[in-house]
């Protein structure tokens, strides 16, 4: 299980510190047709991570592609006691072409790691956990956290179809309550979904929603935290160059103080209030 300490008050964005490190590839596995979980030997240095934080991997050229830029990837799992560092990742471009290369043995350099990442507060009991595709990996050291100050947790877990869906073990090893939704028998469904959160909130309650990636899950999830006075927050997909905050790339805007403001997404962010988000 992840070290996350067992603070009062889980707000857990640390000072903000990152480290280039030399990584060693344990395994790089292929999870389905789309999904591969890479796991790496990696230093105490860049392990003190806080769910929803990210690292900036230097991938490796192919005889086809030569990326120029590190690509930011969301933490799906860090453990400082075994040096554990692992990534969910989709092979899309020139960079996730690259990460399909690595064989056990190799070496990735890595830097992080990066940006704020979720808080728990001390009222909020009872979670619920919403997102599709990697975004469930991304929220997936949330579990950890969870389940390490004993809060309650449902994942709602969404895919195209039941052989697509992301993270249910480790949601389930986290001792979180899954329920998984998918397109092929309309379950994920805006109607559906909305209907299945609002059961929940009427039968046990609900202190607070996570989510990840998906506007439209965004979108639902503002709209039912407004109704129910529901607070949440969510870690936001963005395109970025630096990963620092001096490039500006990943600037977005945000509803803060009845105004619209910009951030940066790689410093201010990743993670922000679900009610400021512009979906």
């Amino acid at each position: 299980m992840n070290a996350i300490p067992k603070d009062s008050t889980l707000t857990t964005a640390p000072p903000y510190r990152c480290a280039e490190a030399l990584t060693v590839v344990r395994s790089n596995a292929v999870v389905n047709t789309d999904y591969r979980l890479l796991t790496l030997d990696a230093p105490a240095e860049v392990l003190d991570c806080a769910p929803g934080q990210f690292f900036q991997l230097l991938c490796p050229g192919t005889a086809d592609d030569q990326p120029f830029l590190r690509r930011p990837m969301s933490i799906f799992d860090f453990d400082a006691a075994t040096g554990s560092l692992r990534f969910l990742y989709k092979v899309t471009g020139a960079g996730t072409r690259g990460l399909a290369t690595l064989r056990p043995g190799d070496r990735l350099n890595v830097l992080g790691p990066l940006g704020q990442g979720f808080s728990m507060q001390d009222d909020w009991q009872r979670l619920m956990l919403v997102a599709r595709g990697v975004g469930l990996a991304t929220l997936a050291p949330l579990a950890r956290m969870a389940q390490a100050h004993g809060r309650q947790l449902t994942a709602i877990c969404s895919a195209r179809a039941p052989e697509f869906v992301m993270s249910v073990d480790h949601f389930r090893e986290c001792g979180a309550e899954v329920i998984v939704v998918t397109d092929t028998d309309g379950s994920s469904s805006p109607d559906a979904m909305r209907a299945l959160i609002e059961a929940r909130i009427a039968h046990d309650g609900v202190d607070a929603f996570y989510t990840c990636g998906s506007a439209r899950l965004a979108r639902m999830l503002q709209d039912i935290g407004a109704e129910y006075d529901i607070p949440g927050e969510i870690a936001v997909e963005q395109q970025m160059a630096c990963g620092l905050g001096m490039c500006q790339a990943c600037v977005r805007p945000f509803h803060e103080g009845g105004k619209i403001v910009h951030r940066r997404v790689c410093r201010e962010g990743p993670v922000f209030q679900l009610k400021g988000v512009v979906a």
